[in-house]
């Protein structure tokens, strides 16, 4: 704790600092407040948001990431707007950092700005806080130019976890970004409709392997038994990242048909590839699997040789 906060006792005191002349002491006094934790400083730590001196204005919207509420929301949505890009990018973090619903009052009236930068920081800011009235906003923001709105977007659609947005995370999950594709296929998980889950299938053509990826993972969410064949489909993909989240996919679906099309992937050298089809194989629990696992008892990456033993030991009971 600094020297000044030991000498004051309350939070009107430390902010006195903010009228210092100098922007360095300004600087100390905001850092105090911050280490407070106090919510009566909000109100100065706002002010701050407006000196003169961009590094103050930067600390300020930094130490805002440890208060929340609508007050905390509309400094930090005022600093979008600063000429100085570190602070900007400074309130955008902390913005991320809000958890309480009613910060999203703030928030709401400004969903409609086509700023690039302001609206990818709002939409971020308001994705965790759930607030349905953005779920129209979001929607809209599907259409901007910028992928990083449209990723933004997305996130916040598949926070508020509403049927309803199906249409949109469908039409998301053939955007011509990547990330945003990837992103609304790992949103289309809430869903068990044969919507989502025909969209999932769908993305494992996807030419991107991090869609696929996504694909083969969210699958074990939102699929059943009408999604093995699917996966089992990219059991040979080109990449093992994809391999792998389809492995772990068919565990957790239980498809005990895909067992001994997993067994021999335990022979790519790829650790965390074999490390996943020993867990499966385990939980699977098919014998036929036995004499592939047995190969690699003994291997050389202690995680993998873990889940041999066991998957050995599950199979053998």
């Amino acid at each position: 704790m600094s020297a000044l906060f030991e000498e004051f006792d309350d939070i009107a005191d430390l902010a006195e600092g903010l009228d210092d002349p100098s922007a360095g002491a300004r600087i100390m006094a905001v850092i105090d407040l911050a280490d407070s934790a106090d919510p009566a400083a909000i109100p100065y730590l706002a002010r701050a948001i407006a000196d003169p001196d961009a590094g103050v204005r930067k600390q300020a919207a930094q130490a805002l990431t440890d208060f929340d509420g609508p007050e905390t929301a509309a400094a930090l949505v005022q600093a979008l707007s600063d000429t100085d890009m570190a602070v900007i990018e400074a309130a955008a973090i902390s913005l991320t950092e809000l958890k309480l619903p009613e910060a999203g009052d703030a928030i709401l009236p400004h969903l409609g700005d086509q700023d690039e930068i302001r609206l990818t920081a709002l939409l971020a800011g308001i994705k965790e806080l759930r607030r349905p009235e953005a779920m129209e906003p979001a929607i809209a923001a599907l259409s901007h130019a910028a992928p990083a709105v449209r990723m933004q977007a997305v996130g916040v659609i598949g926070w508020l976890q509403d049927e309803t947005s199906l249409d949109a995370l469908q039409k998301a999950a053939t955007d011509p970004d990547t990330q945003v594709r990837r992103t609304a296929v790992a949103a289309l998980g809430f869903s068990k409709s044969d919507a989502a889950r025909t969209a999932l299938m769908a993305a494992l053509k996807d030419p991107e392997w991090m869609v696929r990826e996504a694909g083969a993972e969210t699958l074990a969410k939102s699929g059943d038994a009408s999604s093995i064949p699917a996966l089992r489909a990219v059991l040979d993909d080109d990449f093992w990242q994809v391999r792998l989240k389809s492995v772990r996919s068919l565990g957790k679906l239980g498809a005990t048909e895909a067992a001994l099309q997993i067994a021999p992937m335990m022979d790519i050298p790829v650790p965390n590839l074999r490390k996943e089809c020993a867990a499966v194989l385990g939980e699977l629990a098919v014998k036929e699997t036995l004499p592939f696992l047995e190969k690699y008892a003994d291997d050389t990456d202690p995680d993998v040789r873990k889940n041999v033993r066991w998957a050995m030991d599950r199979i053998a009971a």
